[in-house]
């Protein structure tokens, strides 16, 4: 299997993109820094949109297609319910004391997930503190009721819905991935890996890392894991980039897979998107050092089959529908002066054509 790459349109957002989704006829709706939400311009030209407003970063933003809305997650611990039409918020809900870190949708549209949890020294060894509120609620997207909340060691980094609707995993800083049925309300599964966690000795002494993207395999039967390995300066972001692969189905958890240390470089992995053919999967985020930090593997052997540097931080990697083109969304440029900060357009949402073949 070969990989290509083709540049294709760049859209500029006010500030960093930490989420995107697609919605109907590939519309896609980004979350930034500033709190905003916006449609994305259908040409490369046009203006980004905005439909709702945070009181601090957007970090999330879902689709729903049985109710053809958007539901958002941000710092400030709410979830909006948007109307992309009419630009209205239908529905807000306080879901966490602290802010949601990532949210995701279940593959059917009713139900949104969200994970919080701060991270605050729970003994000498500065491991994390308990959790003070659940570390993960489910909410039905139609009513807005609860459905499920579920506990974890805080700070909770990721969530996934697998794609029968049916399990739910969540993964920390600690590298702990649990995983519970939606149907019964129990954990099923937990994944332990200490390659994504750093213990800083540089500029810092405390816990860093973790598990910043999920994604189950088409048939659920596993789960990939993203993020970076370890590193001794928590401030610079110079672990490997990394992933793995996990069986967690009847009681045998075990890695099955993982980045070959002769294929990647160095950098915060942020975003995996499995192919809508279901055979590759695209991984994405800062690049520290090396050649790329937008590659395609493998799904079976974890080869890699194609990478590029896109010159800027990646949060989140989106396919359209076909899977001919990934969306990236982040940044470049970001001010580093407090006189520069008022400078907007440094977001970016940029388009890889993507030849399989």
């Amino acid at each position: 299997m070969k990989i290509e790459f083709t540049k294709g349109s760049t859209f500029k957002l006010p500030t960093h993109c930490l989420s995107l989704t697609r919605g109907e006829n590939d519309n896609f709706y980004a979350a930034c820094f500033d709190g905003g939400v916006y449609s994305l311009p259908r040409i490369r030209w046009g203006k980004p949109e905005k439909l709702a407003l945070h009181d601090n970063y957007a970090s999330g933003v879902n689709w729903s297609p049985t109710n053809r809305q958007l539901v958002s997650a941000g710092y400030d611990g709410r979830l909006l319910w948007i109307n992309p039409e009419t630009k209205k918020t239908t529905r807000e809900i306080k879901a966490h004391d602290f802010w949601s870190w990532q949210s995701a949708i279940s593959p059917d549209g009713k139900f949104v997930a969200s994970s919080t949890g701060q991270y605050l020294c729970g003994g000498y060894k500065y491991e994390p503190a308990p959790e003070k509120e659940p570390s993960i609620r489910v909410y039905e997207v139609n009513t807005g009721r609860e459905a499920h909340h579920f506990a974890h060691v805080p700070p909770v980094e990721s969530v996934a819905f697998s794609n029968d609707g049916k399990f739910l995993a969540a993964g920390n800083l600690m590298g702990e991935v649990r995983i519970w049925s939606l149907e019964t309300n129990k954990e099923v599964a937990r994944i332990e890996t200490d390659n994504f966690t750093g213990w800083g000795i540089i500029k810092g002494h405390y816990f860093t890392g973790g598990i910043f993207s999920l994604a189950f395999s088409p048939d659920d039967s596993e789960l990939l894991l993203a993020g970076m390995g370890s590193t001794r300066d928590p401030a610079a972001g110079n672990g490997k980039q990394l992933w793995e692969r996990w069986k967690w189905q009847d009681g045998a958890v075990a890695r099955t897979g993982s980045a070959n240390d002769s294929e990647i470089g160095q950098g915060l992995m942020e975003t995996i998107a499995i192919h809508p053919g279901g055979k590759i999967f695209a991984m994405a985020g800062r690049l520290f050092k090396g050649q790329w930090n937008t590659a395609i593997f493998d799904l079976v052997t974890g080869s890699l089959l194609g990478a590029t540097d896109t010159k800027m931080r990646v949060s989140k990697a989106v396919w359209n529908e076909d899977g001919s083109q990934l969306y990236l969304g982040g940044s470049s440029g970001q001010p580093k002066e407090l006189k520069d900060i008022e400078k907007s357009d440094w977001g970016k949402v940029k388009v890889l054509k993507v030849k399989v073949s």
